[in-house]
């Protein structure tokens, strides 16, 4: 008999511990269609003030669904009918699925004063998915892009403005649009002017807010009507990747006007040709020199074909080098083209380096411009003829050159000791480094008056002892040392006012001026810090204090009692560290 009655107490014991712990999970509904969104709800309560979860809530294996949001938020109670503390953990989590049918959702395991505890596994059933296909329909009937060109009436080779713009009803996806791609095709050729997002406008069409997301540049280089490909952007949420297409634009391009010069290829705008050699030293035969074609204006610039350099007995060509620095203009691309050949001059005397013909097609006027040969003469000397042309200054540096460039001694180095021809004395350069000099010995008499003067003064007064290293590091430690009861009172006043993101702002801007009192960087530096010297129960509090805020923080669901209780824990947890 007395056996049976301690079996029964202890069940009863045994029950009322276990109901002390109560974890459960739940869905809003068992069946959903395609586009719903299931909602886990997970909840733990606590009765009692001497339980403690020591770890997190453990989710079962979700790899059939995508999770796109989550939250929790803790609330602590005393029950009167009992007059028992009670805490209660909510998480949510939603979830979108992959797949139709029925799909089993694991249980939940979290971990209380040495025990853990586990909710019981249930289904779901979906019903169907959505295609993306689908879900593209209704992108397009939210938001739709449109390329707008006003003047679609433009001579080949003549630039034309395009401007995108996206319209939607909801303001929300104009951040979503990314990545915007530009048509190409062969038979036109198109710039990029800027990819930059303008302000919204909320007066667009059929009550559509717009935005500018790109303009861009169009040179059509055949005659004839030519269709600008759509342009496609993607537009990127948390679940989906849509992809948006504008519409089409036809153009009427119309032909160049007959009686163009012969040498004229496809270059349209205004523009000027300009040939120069860009050194100041005299030519040699058989020595190499640098001879530069400019072509500047604005049209076509990057599109049409430069003028060349004639062959010719005299000089030798070689490939040139195309450097192009042009910008978005009014009426096309402005700016430079540079061609830097390389001419070999093969005899002395006078050589005229002769451009091709160039003209181009200026649509203001509506006329051919012919403006015909560049020439550049220049004069080549032979290798007999530089030497006689020198002075005995130049015929010793040179000398001198040659026997630094040809002599290696392991002292000097020939680079450095090179004489400059046709140097000359600067008389600025003496001029500064004479200031210079004065202003340093002006300096240095400064300098040894008040030398004299301090060392009067240490004489008079008696020497203070230097601190040991340990010392030391306190002092400064002492200077940089933060109030810590200024912030305390801030985030109190910050709590009563219910400015939860400035209250966490400010618990952010109080830890890294504790971490730099204690000359630590990032808070996994400062928790071994305080390991070390704190002890690891005060780091593995701070550690965990650090996870809370960010939960709290980031929380849809803000609760002023969990606030309160999370600003008592930081007093405590600071007030130790600051001691």
């Amino acid at each position: 008999m007395q056996k049976k009655l301690f079996y029964i107490l202890f069940l009863i014991s045994s029950v009322i511990s276990y109901g002390q712990v109560n974890l459960f999970m739940e869905s809003d509904k068992a069946e959903y269609n395609g586009k719903d969104v299931v909602n886990l709800t997970i909840v733990l309560e606590l009765n009692g003030i001497d339980l403690e979860p020591q770890t997190r809530f453990q989710l079962p294996d979700l790899s059939k669904f995508n999770i796109i949001g989550s939250g929790s938020v803790t609330n602590t109670l005393i029950d009167p009918a009992t007059n028992t503390l009670v805490t209660q953990k909510v998480s949510r989590i939603a979830l979108e699925p992959k797949k139709k049918g029925k799909i089993k959702i694991g249980s939940v395991l979290v971990t209380v004063n040495n025990k853990i505890y586990k909710t019981e596994p249930f289904d779901v059933n979906i019903k169907e998915i959505i295609d993306r296909k689908s879900l593209a329909g209704n992108m397009a009937s939210e938001m739709y892009m449109n390329m707008e060109i006003e003047d679609r009436d433009v001579y080949q080779d003549q630039a034309t403005f395009a401007v995108l713009k996206v319209y939607s009803k909801n303001m929300d996806n104009f951040r979503k649009v990314k990545d915007v791609r530009l048509p190409q095709q062969d038979n036109l050729n198109v710039h990029p002017i800027s990819f930059s997002k303008s302000e919204i406008d909320p007066s667009g069409a059929g009550n559509m807010a717009s935005q500018v997301v790109a303009v861009f540049m169009v040179f059509p280089n055949e005659a004839g009507y030519v269709e600008v490909p759509a342009v496609s952007a993607s537009v990127t949420s948390y679940a989906n990747k849509n992809k948006i297409v504008s519409n089409k634009v036809k153009l009427n391009v119309k032909k160049l006007p007959e009686g163009s010069p012969d040498c004229f290829k496809n270059a349209v705008g205004n523009f000027n040709v300009n040939v120069y050699n860009p050194s100041k030293d005299k030519i040699e035969v058989e020595k190499p020199i640098h001879v530069i074609v400019k072509v500047s204006g604005e049209g076509n610039l990057p599109d049409m074909h430069l003028p060349k350099i004639i062959s010719s007995p005299d000089y030798e060509v070689f490939t040139p080098k195309i450097t192009s620095k042009v910008v978005p203009g009014s009426t096309g691309m402005k700016g430079e083209i540079l061609a830097n050949y390389v001419i070999v001059p093969k005899k002395s005397g006078a050589i005229a380096i002769q451009t091709e013909q160039f003209a181009f097609f200026d649509p203001a006027s509506k006329e051919y411009v012919d403006l015909g040969k560049k020439t550049l003469a220049l004069n080549a000397f032979s290798h007999d003829q530089i030497l006689e042309s020198r002075t005995t200054v130049e015929k010793v540096n040179e000398y001198t050159n040659t026997l630094l460039e040809t002599v290696n001694t392991p002292v000097l180095k020939t680079t450095t000791l090179k004489v400059k021809e046709k140097s000359k004395f600067h008389w600025n350069i003496l001029l500064t480094n004479i200031a210079i000099l004065v202003g340093l010995f002006l300096i240095y008499l400064v300098f040894k008056t008040w030398q004299k003067k301090r060392s009067l003064v240490r004489e008079t007064a008696s020497p203070k002892p230097l601190g040991s290293v340990a010392e030391t590091e306190k002092e400064i430690r002492e200077t940089l040392k933060t109030d810590i009861n200024d912030y305390f009172s801030y985030l109190e006043n910050l709590k009563d006012n219910e400015d939860y993101p400035k209250f966490f702002g400010t618990l952010e801007e109080m830890d890294q001026d504790v971490r730099k009192q204690y000359f630590q960087s990032s808070s996994d530096d400062f928790r071994t810090f305080l390991e070390s010297y704190k002890g690891s129960s005060v780091a593995e509090e701070y550690r965990n204090l650090s996870q809370r805020i960010q939960m709290e923080k980031y929380s849809p669901l803000k609760s002023r009692e969990g606030i309160e209780e999370l600003l008592k824990a930081v007093v405590n947890l600071y007030s130790q560290i600051s001691k």
